[in-house]
Order: C-alpha cells, then structure tokens, then sequence
C-alpha cells in the first residue's frame, strides 16, 4: 500500500463522512482512498468555495471538516476562506498536495508552511512513509482539540512510497474530558448574578448546544437573552429572547441591552459588533465572561469576572451553585417587558417601504421572505451591505440553522457556505443571501448546485453595485462609477447552470417562492432581486468604524 492510500483510508475512518474540495493531481490518489474507504466527496468548481464548504459544514455538524485540495495554486486558490475558518476557531483539516523535497524548481513550489501560518492556521505534514499515518490522524487530533484549522502538507514523494504496515497507527486517541472552571470563579460569578437586579446572557457561537441549559439559568434568574450574530438561533424559541445584539438589534432589543446592570456573555467573544463598540453595554453593568481560550477574556471589553472552562461545565458548575443558594428571581420577566419584546422585533417593526414599481426594498423583501418560507430552513449569508437585512428578518429554528462568515468581512464567501449547510442538513430548505458583488464571484458554484441537487433558494440582494461604498463615501462626494455596475441578468445566468431563476421587482413577484416551495423546492432557484439601491443600512457606518 502507498502511503497516499494509507493516509486516505486512516482519515477516512476517523473524519466526518463528507469531504470538499477539487481534484488536481497532488490530491487525486488520497481522495480516492478517502472515498474507496465511504467518504463522499463534493466536488466545488473553485478551491474558494471548496474551505466555505468545508467551514459552513463543520459549524452546523459540530464535526471536523474536510477538504483536499492540489498543492501550489490549489492551496493558495483555499486562502481566504481559510483565513476565515482561522478567525472563526472552525476545526478543519485542509488536505493539500506538496511538491517533494527535491523538486526545487518545480512551478508549483511555495512555502506552503509559511503560507497558512501567516493566516492562523496550524501546519502540519506527513513526513516520511514510516510516520505518514500517525502524521495524519495528529493533525486531525489537533484541529479537534485546538477548534482551529490545520494544513495537512502532502509531499508528493512520500505519497507515492511504500508505507509499511499502516493497521497499528489506527489506535483510539485518549478520551479528554472538558476542562472545569475554579471553584472560586464560580462562586464570584454566582454571587454577580444573584445581585442581578435586570440581568442578560449573551451568548456566542462557543454557547452552541447550551441553549437549554442558558435558557433554565435565565429562568433561575430572571434574565433576558441575546445572542451575537454567529450565535444567532439560539434562544429562537423563548418569549425572552431579544435576538441579535449589536448593530443588527432592533430599538427595543438596543434599548433593554443598555439597561442590564449584569451581563453574563458565555461563549461570546463580546467585541465591537456584539457591543456596538462597547456603547451598548452600560459602564457601571457587572461584566462575566465564559470562555475555553484564557486570552479570549477580555479581549474586546471589560471584564470584571472572567471563568476559563468548558462553555457547558461552566453554566452546568453555575447552575449548581446558584441551585444551592434557591436563587429563583423574577428579575425583569414581567408581563410588560414580554410584551415590548414581542412588539419590538424587526418583524413586527414598521419602516417607511421604499419600494418602486421596479425595484424592491430590502426590508420589504426580507420580511416577505421570512413569511413565506418554512420555519424549518437554513440561513447562510455573505459579507456586503444588504447582510443585514436576512439576519434582522429571516428566523431560524435554532442555532446550527444559521451561518454567517464574517470573520475575515470577504466578500464571496455566502454561497459556499450555503452549499456546506445544505449538505450538512439536506432536510431543509437552505437560503443563501448573497449582494451581486458576491453572487459574482461565487458563479461557478451556481453548477455545484445543480449538480448536487440542492434544495437551496439564492437570494442576491441586487442593487448593481458595491453597496457599502456607495453609501459610505457617495455622501462625501466621492465619485462611484468604480463601484457601479450594469445591471446583471442573474436569473438567466441561473438557467445556463441548470437552476430554476426568478426575476423580482416587488413583493407580489414572490408568488413564484410560493410556488417553488409547493413543488418541492426542486431545482435550486436564483431569486434576483432588484432591491432599491438608496436605502442605507443602519449597521454601516459602525462597521465602517471597525475597518
């Protein structure tokens, strides 16, 4: 057996059960063995896409994800997903050919090592036939325990050796328990929340798979809940839940977030945009962080009680705690404060409709959409200035139904990650919000979709232009034909794919989602929208503030 196929068959064993990426012949003969060993392969039409995918399907799974790529330009093609996946803390492997030792002139060669290091993620190689699998299965071990990405280096020599005897490498690694938080952190941290009088957890995407046990925790005390934006869906079923905090907050939600004298931000990071610069928080309010990552605390904002643990350990020892002291509060869960909450959603929030007789407003789109699709559905969306709005309007069931890559703030990323979420939860409905900046960079996955067989509506947000620089520098009387474009037929562009594509201009266009929806949601569908290009998201300028 080659060492190629020894390393395929090994991460097959131990890997998720699907693996994205695009074929070269640096990667073909491990994927190969990936898939002889019952891995599914999907196959992107750009390496981009492929880390997207990737990315997008290890949050939603809670599994490593994997994606193999060809060495040189197939790595450098993975980059800015990659660095987005690196920023996210998404375990991932990245398989990726190498040239080998002696091909020094070779077109392909780069300092791979060097390459996505100087991005945050983790390197790693197979370095001789000897050690090849136990090389494999420790940068699998590593992208799990240290939730970061890892670049498996594949040198093209070592593929193609002998590899002697592989079965003994295919040892269980150790089990390891999560880390708890000190007894004495606990206690300050219950003592805080017992003095609570209007207390907020804000939970980030660490607090994924918590939500019950947050939710009892408010009810002990009387708390409000938010997310940050990744966190999204988390509390999607309590009648506490004020959504999004941060610049996607509605007035009602900004308002009740600023009155909190106890904020408790587990699994959250609670930097600029959860904070809106730290202005949402109020200065004199008792600030407790949960988080695995010791330097994750207090790295964005004050904090005056930090617990370095496990997310769920932590809640679970602070529910045990508090339980001991009959900690049951009110808190500010009053009949009045339920019913600000239910009509201060975005959804129940009116806006002065902008829309014309050929040209749709966003919010006007957004809210219909979210009316007319399932509950039962997927939300991925890409970087640009309608992102906002199918995060404001479009609920989600709960926190593995939402996507949004942001880390890196790169535009083109939306559609990968929505076809990542789609194979990761084939039994809903996926809906990838992209702006047309994005959708064209993302058009050779409109065929992966097709080919996948994918129940995904694409929405594009199309104003024909870059948004965000419009809006930002079009007051300041900076010229803009850089960023103006003419107007794209992406409904046509979607036929020639293999998609089903829809052309809208105003809400009553929409039946054709109806449609869609009753016929079974097959093929895939581009929405084109062609949204008002004059109405300015509220979150700008404050994202602008971030650059």
């Amino acid at each position: 057996m080659q060492v190629a196929e020894a390393v395929g068959r090994a991460l097959a064993h131990r890997g998720p059960p699907h693996v994205f990426g695009l074929i070269g012949s640096g990667n073909f003969a491990v994927t190969n063995a990936l898939v002889a060993e019952g891995a599914r392969f999907i196959a992107a039409r750009h390496e981009g896409a492929a880390i997207s995918m990737t990315d997008a399907y290890a949050q939603v799974t809670g599994q490593i994800g994997m994606c193999s790529v060809h060495q040189g330009p197939g790595l450098t093609n993975t980059m800015t997903g990659l660095t987005e996946a690196a920023k996210s803390r998404t375990p991932l492997v990245l398989l990726a050919g190498d040239t080998a030792a002696a091909a020094i002139r070779s077109n392909f060669r780069i300092d791979q090592d060097q390459l996505v290091t100087s991005v945050g993620a983790l390197a790693e190689r197979i370095h001789s036939p000897q050690t090849a699998v136990a090389d494999a299965l420790r940068a699998l071990h590593r992208a799990r325990v240290e939730r970061k990405p890892v670049v498996l280096m594949l040198p093209l020599d070592v593929q193609a050796s002998d590899c002697p005897n592989p079965d003994p490498f295919f040892a269980d690694p150790p089990v390891l328990r999560p880390t708890r938080p000190s007894a004495e952190a606990v206690v300050d941290a219950a003592d805080a929340l017992r003095r609570a009088e209007r207390p907020l957890i804000i939970a980030g995407r660490g607090a994924r798979n918590t939500g019950a046990q947050l939710e009892t925790l408010g009810e002990m005390l009387g708390a409000l809940l938010a997310t940050s934006a990744v966190g999204n869906g988390l509390f999607a079923s309590s009648e506490w839940s004020l959504g999004i905090s941060g610049g996607f907050a509605s007035s009602t939600a900004a308002e009740l977030v600023q009155q909190a004298d106890v904020i408790l931000g587990v699994g959250a990071s609670l930097n600029m945009w959860t904070t809106r610069h730290g202005k949402l928080l109020s200065p004199a309010g008792t600030v407790i962080q949960i988080d695995h990552d010791p330097d994750a605390l207090g790295a964005h904002h004050r904090v005056d009680v930090a617990l370095v643990g496990d997310v769920l350990e932590s809640v679970n020892a602070l529910l045990t705690e508090l339980g001991k002291r009959e900690t049951w509060r009110s808190g500010w869960r009053t009949p009045d404060i339920a019913q600000r909450i239910a009509d201060g959603t975005w959804q129940s929030t009116p806006f002065d409709d902008a829309s014309t007789p050929d040209r749709i407003d966003p919010r006007a789109l957004s809210k219909a959409l979210n009316e007319l699709l399932p509950l039962e559905r997927n939300v991925a969306i890409d970087s640009g200035h309608f992102m906002g709005y199918p995060a404001m309007y479009l609920r989600v069931p709960d926190e593995h139904a939402f996507v949004f890559t942001q880390s890196f703030q790169a535009v083109g990323l939306g559609l990968g990650s929505a076809i990542g979420t789609a194979v990761a939860r084939p039994d809903r409905v996926t809906v990838a919000a992209l702006g047309d900046g994005g959708a064209m960079l993302s058009l050779p996955e409109f065929e992966t979709v097709a080919r996948l067989g994918l129940r995904m509506l694409i929405v594009i947000y199309n104003d024909s232009a870059y948004g965000a620089e419009v809006h930002h520098f079009g007051p300041h009387g900076h010229p803009l034909d850089l960023v103006r474009f003419p107007e794209v037929d992406f409904a046509g562009l979607a036929r020639g794919a293999g998609l089903r594509g829809e052309t809208v201009r105003t809400v009553k266009d929409l039946h054709v989602v109806s449609e869609w929806i009753a016929s079974g949601s097959t093929p895939a569908m581009v929405l084109d929208a062609k949204v008002v290009p004059t109405v300015v998201a509220e979150w700008l300028e404050e994202a602008f503030r971030g650059h």
